[in-house]
């Protein structure tokens, strides 16, 4: 049994992340679902038609958990070869995260903007998949450095 510190710490660079990026899924979802409520009340307020579609750009954001979740995987490989990566952990979820806390923001903004107009959501689509772009980005990136490392 293995007693070092970093034996104890060796399973960091997963959690980290995995829980950052489910961080800012959720922070992500959060803004625009409180967004998403608001456009609504204000349209049940008016009497007109609120849009069930506010709810796909709510759940924008989530996506990004299961990018963490496919990184955490490898690393896990990784990890039971005696590889720790706690860096490209923290900093690959942080990537994540911020996207997809941003990705949320944005969508906030549509709510908002589809609840007072009921146009435009093929075009806010548009933007949260640039957003979500660099969350793909980050884990191509990370998978491509991680399966270096298992090549050696």
């Amino acid at each position: 049994m293995e007693t070092g510190v970093l034996s104890q710490f060796k399973d960091l660079g997963l959690i980290l992340v995995l829980a950052l990026s489910a961080c800012g899924s959720a922070a992500g979802a959060g803004v625009a679902g409180m967004a998403a409520i608001g456009a609504w009340k204000k349209n049940f307020n008016q009497n007109k038609s609120a849009s069930f579609l506010l709810v796909a750009l709510v759940g924008a954001p989530l996506t990004q958990t299961i990018y963490g979740n496919i990184v955490m995987t490898k690393m896990f490989e990784l990890a039971s070869k005696g590889y720790y990566f706690w860096g490209i952990g923290a900093f690959a979820g942080l990537a994540i995260g911020f996207s997809a806390y941003f990705q949320g923001k944005c969508a906030a903004c549509a709510c908002d903007a589809m609840g007072e107009t009921g146009k435009g959501f093929g075009n806010y689509l548009a933007v949260l998949g640039i957003i979500e772009t660099v969350a793909l980005f980050v884990m191509v990136f990370t998978l491509i450095i991680l399966g270096k490392f298992a090549g050696v």
